[in-house]
């Protein structure tokens, strides 16, 4: 069975800070994709990482302190690649793909509409490419696992304020509506799969006591095709797990 955890963690540096790395030695999955990153793989103590057992790719912005993927394994990918080809994406280092045996893990980091229209406008932009490209890869790579920050809660369920928030970007109608497109495109979402009724979050804003009070929204999600569906054991937010203002998410899949 593979242990995967995706995990926003606004900001590497930040999160070890906070113990990221001994939370790590103890939880030993086998794969962790970390999104915000904010840093470039020589500002971060690699050393203690791979004492872990983890090799580690990454794909950083250009802008320094922004954005960022990286991916840790304990198995060397056969493939690593990074980006989608689209130079504006690309830029801010917000995919990155592995392919392990017949299987491939993309990890992403979704753009914010939160700034204002200009990067609402880039994030639809943003999806609407996505959506073609992963579509693309999937029939190239039929077993896909998508993980990573959407920056969207998708159904009511995933937000504590559904009302309140309905003119908020990451809950906007046209983003819902692209997640139901996503999830009827041959896509399925592990944890709503696993659990059909159950109300966890993943993200919590830093102000107001939000995440003391639990009022948050699911945008941490993974994705896996249809086919790969049947193989999930498990898919849960690790909420206990505090180095950012996301929490962990693990999916658990027998491959």
């Amino acid at each position: 069975m593979l242990r995967i955890i995706s995990y926003n963690v606004n900001g590497i540096r930040s999160a070890i800070s906070k113990g990221f790395i001994e939370w790590l030695a103890a939880e030993q999955p086998d794969v962790v994709c970390l999104q915000e990153t904010k840093a470039m793989p020589e500002d971060v103590p690699m050393l203690e990482l791979e004492a872990l057992g983890y090799v580690h790719h990454w794909h950083s912005a250009e802008k320094k302190g922004y954005s960022g993927v990286a991916t840790f394994s304990k198995k060397r990918p056969d493939k690593v690649s990074t980006g989608c080809g689209i130079a504006a994406y690309d830029r801010e280092g917000r995919i990155l793909r592995t392919d392990f045996g017949d299987w491939t893990l993309l990890n992403c980091y979704f753009p914010s509409g939160t700034t204002g229209d200009v990067r609402q406008n880039f994030k639809m932009q943003f999806l609407d490419d996505f959506f073609a490209w992963a579509g693309e890869l999937k029939r190239e790579r039929p077993r896909l696992i998508i993980v990573g920050d959407y920056n969207i809660a998708h159904q009511e369920i995933d937000i504590h304020d559904p009302k309140g928030n309905k003119k908020s970007s990451g809950f906007l109608p046209e983003e819902r509506a692209w997640m139901s497109k996503w999830f009827e495109s041959g896509f399925i979402d592990a944890f709503r799969y696993a659990n059909p009724e159950k109300v966890e979050y993943s993200w919590w804003s830093f102000r107001a006591g939000s995440r003391g009070k639990n009022k948050g929204w699911r945008i941490d999600y993974q994705s896996v095709t249809d086919n790969l569906a049947p193989h999930i054991v498990s898919a849960r937010q690790l909420n206990e797990v505090v180095h950012s203002d996301h929490c962990p998410v693990l999916l658990e899949i027998d491959l």
